[in-house]
């Protein structure tokens, strides 16, 4: 059986922002919490150290392997910001296209700092993502702290 290294906590979202060096961080990591969480209609939490997650999502593979994950989220991380907005799907490659400057990582967009993207569009992209992720075979999605 496989250890899911990321996983739901009980930390504070303000807290761990708060502990952030950086101001500039410090206030896109409050900025971001706002847009995922009308974007989703979710509160925000807390997903391993560093990982602020909205909604979850459960999934089954074929080969059985099962787990819970945040829906969609971000990490303040200290070069750029990771988000986590199902960028590799190409049903969102539109949404890209008009993000902004960003650099893409293998299931994220890294982002410098938000000035240099279009909040409208990434508060698109995150709902197609949800979109996207609650017609996925093997996925129930559903709300932070809410088990079905």
């Amino acid at each position: 059986m496989v250890d899911m290294k990321t996983t739901k906590t009980t930390q504070d979202v303000m807290d761990f922002i708060e502990q952030l060096q950086d101001p500039k961080k410090k206030e896109e990591a409050r900025q971001l919490v706002a847009l995922f969480s009308e974007a989703s209609g979710w509160p925000a939490a807390m997903w391993g150290p560093s990982i602020i997650g909205f909604g979850v999502y459960d999934y089954t593979y074929e080969s059985g392997h099962s787990g819970s994950m945040a829906a969609t989220g971000f990490s303040p991380r200290k070069a750029a910001h990771s988000l986590y907005v199902g960028s590799s799907h190409p049903e969102v490659q539109d949404l890209l296209d008009r993000l902004g400057k960003f650099t893409m990582g293998k299931s994220c967009v890294y982002v410098k700092k938000l000035a240099d993207i279009d909040a409208t569009v990434l508060k698109a992209l995150i709902q197609k993502n949800l979109a996207l992720l609650s017609k996925s075979k093997g996925v129930t999605l559903y709300p932070s702290g809410e088990k079905k």
